[in-house]
């Protein structure tokens, strides 16, 4: 039987709540590779179950935490181009063209 609704947020509060209750204060923390240790970069860290934490290299307080299904999504939703900046004065976009 499917779930409802009702039961897919009550499932998917669970999981937010135990993901971020873990204790991660010995995670190794990875970067892209070349990135020199005072750049400004994003790092990330596997967790159980195939979770994923994220935080800036120049924030280590702010800690992001993805399930495994999230984390999957946003790979790729990121190598579909889905977050891919459009250009726009805002974001100097224009200015480079």
């Amino acid at each position: 039987m499917a779930e409802t609704e009702a039961e897919i947020k009550a499932r998917k509060e669970r999981e937010r709540d135990e993901l971020y209750a873990l204790d991660i204060s010995g995670v190794e923390w990875h970067s892209a590779p070349g990135t020199e240790e005072h750049e400004e970069r994003v790092e990330i860290a596997y967790l159980p179950e195939g979770a994923v934490a994220m935080r800036s290299s120049l924030d280590h307080d702010t800690v992001l935490r993805y399930t495994e299904a999230e984390w999957r999504a946003f790979v790729l939703g990121a190598r579909d181009g889905e977050f891919d900046l459009k250009p726009t004065p805002e974001n100097g976009g224009l200015a480079a063209q």
